[in-house]
């Protein structure tokens, strides 16, 4: 006993003076200031936590700087962002993070259970709104659509009823736009407009690319319904195919061909081809020629030529008749002979086989050879004997000249009445006489 309190006054001395020099580093927290500042940083870190969703089940522990998390929150992803979050508050040492996504079923659907309610909630406060859009959304279309049934003033300024057609729908459109531009703006959703014409302007672009030809077509309808190239009834050539016009559709031209039957051509190769009218002027020149020996007298077949088409009945004195020297050949000499109709009285076909058959008929008269291609084989001896034998015989001179018979053009009218039936259906034709022609 007496050794131990011995020791005790040896030592005791020694301690006291050591506390007593013992001094802290500079800016150094004793043990009652880290209490304070662990419960401040406890206390920031729960009032944030609080204020956000998700985080209801964690725990906040701080010792010494050093923060503990626990407890479970609906998202793996929120309890990453924990650590990010209370990593930037002053005073934190080092974070250790135990929160864990619950697998609770009450507590996952719990949220989801709240936000239905609270938007059902504003879904509700929301429909008066959503009734005076509706409203003036429904009277605005209306508006548009009796305005774009009106005949006026869309007919008067068409050139055709198809071009009216396209006005009325641009028109119907234009106030559905307004109208809900005008709806959603009173909901506050305009920013809605922006994706739905977004969308609408994708959609209809992977529809313009699908349905290419048939665009095409209906914008190659709306320029040839404003040119009007031709007429119904009117004989016109395109790519090769000759007939009388039908009608003109959105999205073809329809001939009828001299053999009775349709043919169909796509407005856009209508729009692009050469049109051939024969038609549009009433004056139509037909030709023909005729191959002549070289030993003719052609300023006499000439003659001869133009005073037999003058007087056929069909030919037209203006423009006159004209007749000249085309080609040269092997054997013959041929004659090009060309004279004028009026088409809307004499069939061209006919009355270009009628001109030949008269202009034949008074060559023969006359004794003009138009000998077919021969080769002769001419020996030195007795070559002018050869000559006049290899000459075709004369033809007997008629008694009587030729005389024209009857051109009139009689299929070319009964072909313009069937039209007339084929027209008469009921369906959809572009073309206008009141239109002016191109």
């Amino acid at each position: 006993m007496k050794y131990l309190v011995f020791i005790l006054c040896l030592l005791l001395p020694s301690t006291v003076a050591a506390q007593s020099t013992t001094t802290l580093p500079t800016g150094a927290i004793t043990v009652e200031e880290n209490a304070s500042d662990d419960r401040a940083i406890a206390t920031r870190i729960r009032e944030i936590v609080a204020e956000l969703d998700g985080y209801t089940n964690v725990t906040v522990n701080v010792s010494a700087g050093i923060v503990r998390l626990s407890g479970t929150t609906l998202d793996a992803q929120k309890a990453q962002q924990l650590t990010e979050l209370v990593g930037r508050i002053e005073g934190v040492v080092a974070i250790e993070n135990d929160v864990v996504e619950t697998t609770n079923v009450a507590e996952r659907l719990n949220p989801v259970l709240a936000r239905f309610k609270a938007r059902a909630a504003q879904m509700v406060a929301f429909l008066p709104l959503a009734a005076v859009a509706l409203t003036v959304f429904i009277i605005i279309v209306i508006v548009g659509f009796f305005i774009a049934r009106r005949p006026q003033p869309w007919d008067r300024i068409a050139p055709n009823a198809f071009i009216a057609d396209i006005y009325r729908q641009i028109t119907r459109l234009f106030f559905v736009i307004v109208a809900l531009v005008l709806a959603l703006d009173i909901v506050g959703a305009t920013a809605l407009l922006s994706g739905i014409l977004g969308a609408a302007g994708i959609v209809g672009l992977a529809i313009g690319f699908a349905v290419r030809d048939t665009v095409e077509n209906f914008i190659a309808s709306i320029m040839l319904s404003i040119r009007q190239p031709f007429r119904p009834n009117d004989t016109i050539e395109i790519e090769g195919d000759t007939g009388k016009v039908i009608r003109l559709t959105s999205r073809a031209t329809i001939l009828l061909s001299f053999d009775g039957n349709h043919i169909r051509i796509p407005n856009s190769t209508v729009f692009k081809s050469r049109i051939v009218n024969f038609s549009r002027n009433p004056e139509r020149r037909f030709t023909f020629e005729l191959g002549m020996a070289p030993d003719t007298d052609f300023a006499s077949a000439r003659l001869l030529a133009i005073d037999t088409l003058r007087t056929l009945p069909f030919v037209l004195k203006s423009p006159e008749p004209s007749v000249w020297i085309e080609t040269i050949g092997d054997s013959t000499i041929s004659l090009q002979l060309a004279a004028w109709v009026d088409q809307n009285d004499t069939s061209i076909n006919l009355a270009r086989g009628e001109a030949i058959r008269v202009v034949v008929a008074a060559f023969d008269d006359a004794g003009f050879a138009m000998p077919e291609p021969t080769y002769r084989l001419v020996q030195q001896t007795d070559v002018a004997a050869q000559l006049d034998d290899a000459r075709p015989a004369s033809r007997a001179a008629r008694s009587t000249p030729a005389t024209a018979q009857d051109v009139n053009a009689n299929a070319d009218k009964a072909l313009e009445q069937i039209v007339d039936q084929e027209r008469a259906v009921t369906e959809s034709d572009l073309l206008s006489d009141e239109t002016r022609n191109e």
